[in-house]
């Protein structure tokens, strides 16, 4: 078990690195299209993780409320909202498609980047370590392979994350194996945030549902504060929704399939 659980804790992790390696393979700039294309991507896989995985199996686990079945989902996920919304205040915020803009210095940009993307890995670890964690304790409504279509999930949206790192910082001139690094170091959190998760299991079973429920809030912000507005704006927003629209319904045959 222990085993089956370190490898889902890493799965996401992996998908992060395999995608700021992408950068070795870049001839020159990021193609606008290709980053619709990602981003897009990575918006619909967390929109269905988000339903799948997370909301669904809270209001399954809140059966015996009856009436009030909703109530740990909804409360759980607008926590999760507005605590990104939070972090989002208190830290120093840019949107990923605006790393080459404003006066700020080269480093301050990298910092901001890698922050925002940090903040949105920590709710996908939890997430994982949430579904883990039930699964350990014997939850009849968490199997195995639902815990791992959950991270199986993540890691698909994580790599175009990680290219989406990993390209621009090279694209206005980082060496591309700093620019790699930034990328990977950017999903060590999600690991650690899911371990944590699965160590204080004693504390996390008895409200999985309004955990299950946070980490699918923290994740919808994400699209809604970061991802929809960089594949929405200019040309090739076409190109976004239909990989929205990808991303989507892979999750959703994932999830289903492997759940």
């Amino acid at each position: 078990m222990t085993a089956i659980i370190a490898r889902g804790l890493l799965i996401p992790f992996l998908g992060t690195s395999l995608g700021a390696m992408c950068v070795f393979f870049m001839k020159k700039e990021l193609d606008a299209r290709v980053q619709r294309a990602l981003t897009g991507f990575a918006a619909g896989i967390m929109v269905a993780a988000s339903v799948w995985s997370l909301l669904i199996p809270s209001l399954e686990q809140s059966e015996g409320m009856g009436k009030f079945a909703f109530v740990p989902a909804a409360v759980g996920f607008c926590i999760g909202m507005l605590f990104l919304l939070f972090l989002d205040c208190i830290t120093p915020h840019m949107h990923l498609n605006n790393v080459q803009e404003g006066p700020k210095s080269k480093l301050q940009k990298t910092t901001m980047l890698v922050l925002a993307v940090v903040l949105h890995n920590i709710p996908e670890g939890m997430a994982v370590g949430v579904v883990y964690a039930g699964w350990a304790v014997g939850n009849v409504n968490i199997s195995a392979s639902a815990a791992f279509a959950l991270a199986l999930g993540i890691a698909i949206q994580n790599f175009p994350e990680g290219a989406i790192i990993s390209m621009p910082l090279a694209a206005q001139g980082m060496k591309k194996s700093k620019a790699c690094l930034h990328g990977i170091l950017s999903g060590v959190v999600e690991p650690v945030a899911g371990l944590i998760t699965i160590l204080l299991a004693d504390l996390v079973v008895p409200v999985i549902p309004y955990l299950l429920s946070f980490a699918a809030g923290a994740m919808v912000y994400v699209v809604v504060e970061e991802l929809i507005p960089e594949m929405s704006e200019g040309k090739h927003s076409n190109i976004a929704t239909i990989m929205f629209m990808v991303g989507f319904t892979l999750m959703m045959i994932l999830d289903v399939a492997l759940g």
